[in-house]
């Protein structure tokens, strides 16, 4: 949204963004139409920030740490009307909200109406007292703000008809599956091997099912629900290795001095134009779920031109072993259309590349254009029936996700 705009009342800016939603298709329904064309963004975000940033579809930072790392945010529009889509709330609903910045429970509460329950909780105090004050200043005073562990839930307003969590989780705590009603709905932003994908999750016989899987990014939760995801550093802060899962070794001082040797490239016959950027994320997934050591590179492509060159910066998806890696890379060939292919560093150089190329054909030829994998999570104690093909299983504290790609023609 331009900023020239910045004089416009805030009920134009608010029509403008709803609007926009629903031509790009965020928005399906008049409940979260009516819901975004009145609830006043910008008495949630700082003062500081325009009216046309804060009608504007983007995140707003609202609170870092000392180090300068995003803690509290609001988060994109379009991405809480697709939540708030998927949550299909009806009037007089109770819900529970994890991870509080105000704006979000007041939109909750807009759909759920004068009847219904909204709960939004926050391990933070400075971010709860905020979204309590921001919540009355927009005249949303029937919504309940908690200070505490988002881990935990809140039991006394339960059961809830949906849990939307708005901090990215590796896990998917007790709590919150026991104060969700029989038929109700979780979305969360699961972490999965460094790939955050917002699930829609729904029980489904001992387990909960994801019905859709959106890639997005928020920022992740602390408490005893934090991710227990390590960073190394392979050369300072300009090349860092992040792993998420505790069965995946990585000797540090291999890999930074794998970064000194020769890198291979190699190339698959696989091309992307620019049109079809949801190739990303179904890829990103695909290599994700190998059931293979795995991690993601976050890289500072200024600090190191002629080294490294991932096709993501943030979370470029690695194959490993102990002492070598191969990443995602891309290379245009002309003004539409990229290749992918990889980068390896490494005594295993040639092996991995050789794996990444081979990973990238068989996702080109049998899930580009299908449906996705199927995602479950099953409790812990309780076992994942046995699959007829390879499965990845990511054993958390609370749950084990597993995640299963159909076969060529078959549904998900």
């Amino acid at each position: 949204m331009d900023t020239a705009i910045a004089s416009t009342a805030p009920e134009q800016l608010r029509a403008a963004l709803a609007a926009n939603l629903s031509e790009k298709e965020w928005i399906r329904t008049p409940a979260v139409d009516a819901a975004f064309r009145a609830v006043p963004r910008h008495l949630f975000v700082p003062d500081t920030v325009t009216l046309a940033d804060a009608y504007a579809d983007d995140v707003v930072v609202t609170q870092r740490d000392p180090a300068g790392k995003a803690t509290s945010s609001v988060s994109a529009p379009w991405l809480q009307a697709y939540m708030l889509e998927q949550a299909r709330l009806r009037p007089s609903a109770r819900v529970l909200e994890v991870g509080s910045g105000g704006y979000n429970a007041a939109l909750i509460a807009h759909v759920a109406g004068p009847d219904g329950t909204v709960v939004t909780v926050d391990i933070d105090t400075a971010v709860s007292d905020r979204a309590r004050t921001s919540l009355d200043r927009a005249g949303y005073r029937q919504v309940t703000v908690v200070q505490g562990d988002g881990e935990y839930g809140h039991q006394p307003s339960a059961p809830y008809d949906a849990i939307i969590v708005t901090v990215e989780t590796a896990d998917l705590p007790p709590a919150w599956l026991d104060q969700l009603a029989p038929h109700g709905v979780l979305i969360a932003p699961l972490r999965i091997r460094g790939m955050t994908r917002c699930l829609t999750l729904r029980r489904h016989d001992d387990h909960l099912l994801a019905t859709a899987a959106l890639q997005c990014g928020f920022v992740p939760m602390q408490g005893n629900g934090r991710s227990p995801t390590r960073r190394l550093p392979l050369r300072g802060d300009d090349v860092v290795l992040i792993l998420d899962d505790t069965t995946t070794e990585a000797n540090l001082d291999a890999l930074t001095s794998a970064l000194h040797t020769p890198r291979l490239d190699a190339w698959s016959p696989v091309t992307i134009t620019m049109q079809d950027g949801s190739s990303f994320e179904s890829l990103h997934l695909w290599l994700a779920s190998q059931p293979r050591p795995f991690g993601v590179l976050a890289v500072d492509r200024e600090r190191t031109a002629g080294l490294v060159d991932p096709q993501d910066r943030f979370v470029c998806p690695t194959l490993l072993t102990t002492d070598s890696l191969a990443y995602l890379a891309m290379r245009k060939l002309d003004d539409t259309t990229w290749q992918f292919g990889t980068h390896g560093f490494g005594p295993h150089a040639d092996t991995l590349t050789t794996d990444m190329l081979d990973l990238i054909t068989v996702w080109d030829h049998d899930h580009r254009h299908g449906p996705g994998p199927k995602i479950t999570a099953h409790p812990t104690g309780t076992h994942p029936p046995t699959p007829d093909r390879p499965q990845l299983l990511i054993a958390r504290r609370h749950t084990t996700i597993t995640i299963t790609w159909p076969a060529t023609g078959e549904p998900r």
